[in-house]
């Protein structure tokens, strides 16, 4: 079976790319623009340059940012409700993950009746929602390029994907110069967010040659800048690199898709509130080793991407040096390193991964099938 490969409609990248916004929403020519964000994008001084655009555009503003840090069902609710009071004609999602999340999840309910959970899957949504432009604030989701929607069910304790064609924004704006000002411990979480996105979309069965292209260069952009990110924040060089490596990973997750890591991850933020960034970064190295013998060269390659010193080596050492080169840049970056820190007890372990194995979307995109034994021992070796 061949895949599509989509994008968005237009993206722009670079630094001072927000600059391209006016002329954009010129093309479209909307009257009420819903400006969807968070308190703290605001208190970052964020919002001005973006309502200066939308008014040499000629339209007016209304603003929402009561965005949660982890989006839940009642929160998108919540969003809708103060756009149908508003009469609106486009969506603006400015922020990380959880703002641009919402801000298309609402583009679509505009246009289609009933909750969010009623599209919870692959292609649910019926009708086209209103345009969008989508533009992060953090280096890490990937979110302003992918075709998904990540929604905590509070309900279920679970995390679900909405995944469209239609939650593609017609617009795509990355300036690093908004990234300039996110603090060490939410770069170093949203930057290894885009790793997992990139080594897990580069490992999945449904890897092409063009998400590869992308994936690897993630990879190398990622690992090489990170730690110069969270540890000295405004090096501009490598802002701007760890941009383009979010964009790309971005690109390779919404056309190849993630696996196990995010499937485990979606219980667990579910449950305890951990940050997605977080629990992917936490569990990715536990999920490398389990998925090794899936694909050895491509974990090989891996390696040798992340500076790995592989000359010598079987392919399967090879293979295993992935593993240490994402366990040391986790170290590196400050990134928790036990679902202990987070509550998570042993007793727990049975229940959350039976809920991680019925993530079927993602489970059966991972290169390796795994069984609930397996999943249970990735949990507790990641757990204390």
């Amino acid at each position: 079976m061949v895949n599509p490969f989509t994008l968005p409609g237009v993206c722009y990248f670079g630094s001072g790319a927000l600059e391209n916004l006016s002329g954009e929403l010129e093309y479209f020519n909307p009257k009420r623009i819903f400006l969807v964000s968070d308190h703290g994008v605001s208190s970052a001084g964020l919002i001005a340059p973006v309502k200066e655009q939308i008014k040499e555009a000629g339209a007016e503003t209304v603003e929402f940012f009561e965005t949660e840090a982890e989006p839940s069902v009642e929160n998108v609710h919540l969003c809708m409700e103060k756009f149908k009071e508003q009469d609106c004609d486009f969506i603006i999602g400015l922020g990380g993950g959880s703002p641009l999340d919402v801000a298309k999840a609402v583009s679509v309910l505009a246009t289609n009746d009933g909750s969010i959970l009623d599209y919870a899957g692959i292609e649910m949504i019926p009708n086209k929602g209103i345009p969008k432009a989508l533009i992060p604030t953090t280096s890490g989701t990937g979110s302003e390029v992918t075709k998904n929607a990540i929604i905590t069910d509070k309900k279920a304790q679970l995390k679900k994907g909405v995944v469209s064609r239609y939650l593609l924004p017609e617009v795509a704006i990355v300036d690093s110069k908004l990234t300039l000002t996110l603090p060490p411990a939410l770069t170093a979480a949203t930057g290894m967010d885009a790793l997992t996105h990139a080594i897990e979309s580069y490992t999945a069965p449904k890897a092409s040659p063009q998400t590869d292209i992308y994936a690897l260069k993630a990879v190398e952009l990622i690992s090489s800048n990170l730690r110069k990110a969270v540890a000295y924040g405004s090096d501009h060089r490598a802002r701007e690199n760890m941009a383009l490596g979010i964009v790309f990973a971005g690109i390779s997750l919404a056309n190849a898709g993630v696996g196990a890591v995010h499937a485990i991850a979606y219980p667990l933020g579910g449950k305890f509130g951990m940050t997605h960034g977080v629990t992917n970064a936490l569990l990715l190295p536990y999920v490398m080793k389990c998925n090794l013998v899936g694909d050895l060269e491509k974990f090989a390659r891996i390696a040798k991407l992340m500076g790995e010193n592989t000359e010598g080596k079987t392919l399967r050492e090879q293979a295993k040096l992935s593993c240490k080169a994402v366990f040391e840049l986790s170290q590196d970056i400050g990134i928790p390193q036990k679902l202990s820190q987070f509550g998570v007890k042993k007793d727990d372990v049975p229940e959350l991964a039976e809920a991680a194995m019925n993530v079927t979307r993602l489970m059966g995109n991972n290169p390796k099938v795994l069984c609930l034994e397996e999943v249970k021992e990735i949990m507790s070796e990641a757990l204390d």
